[in-house]
């Protein structure tokens, strides 16, 4: 997983193997069978996430008690409850393995530390902060405006196997429309 880690980093920022060494050190290991959750409502948050192999889901429900899907989460993505995270306050989410997850996780204080430690880790994720930001704003500014069937497929594309690895109701319920909606969409293709 170290070389996962340092893959990952160097895609945005170049680090020095011993910078890498010394970050992997801090980070918890973590395994979750499928359908077990990371984070429920009322915990706070209290690391950075890695997926280093499977898939999460980060959801909450709503008052009438459906699911309503915020985000997907694959291998080499970051997940957690931002809010939550930094105001150390008890999350409103749940985030559930959809698979067998395995997960690198940092806490806060350790990421405080280690960016004074690695001053690039600072640079790196504040690249990573940018990625999700430019994603939540493509999802709500653009990605609602775009019919149901472009929807689809901009989800496709960014997650080609997402069909395969879960089920049609969780992409219906991100999509926000009916299963049965989507089931046409899909013979269509």
């Amino acid at each position: 997983m170290k070389e996962q880690i340092r893959h990952y980093f160097n895609r945005y920022v170049p680090f020095e193997e011993k910078e890498v060494d010394h970050f992997y050190s801090h980070l918890v290991s973590k395994s979750f069978k499928k359908h077990a959750y990371l984070l429920r409502p009322g915990q706070v948050c209290t690391s950075k996430i890695f997926i280093a192999k499977g898939l999460t889901r980060s959801f909450y429900i709503d008052d009438k008690g459906n699911e309503k899907i915020l985000q997907f989460g694959i291998e080499n993505w970051w997940i957690s409850d931002t809010e939550s995270f930094i105001k150390r306050i008890p999350s409103k989410q749940f985030i559930q393995a959809l698979e067998d997850t395995t997960i690198l996780m940092i806490t806060r204080e350790k990421l405080e530390e280690l960016y004074v430690a690695i001053p690039k880790l600072e640079r790196l994720f504040r690249i990573i902060t940018e990625h999700t930001l430019m994603a939540i704003q493509r999802k709500y500014e653009f990605y609602m405006k775009m019919s149901s069937k472009e929807r689809y497929e901009s989800l496709i594309k960014g997650i080609p196997d997402i069909t395969q690895r879960v089920p049609q109701y969780m992409i219906a319920s991100y999509l926000e429309i009916t299963p049965e909606y989507l089931s046409a969409l899909r013979k269509n293709d």
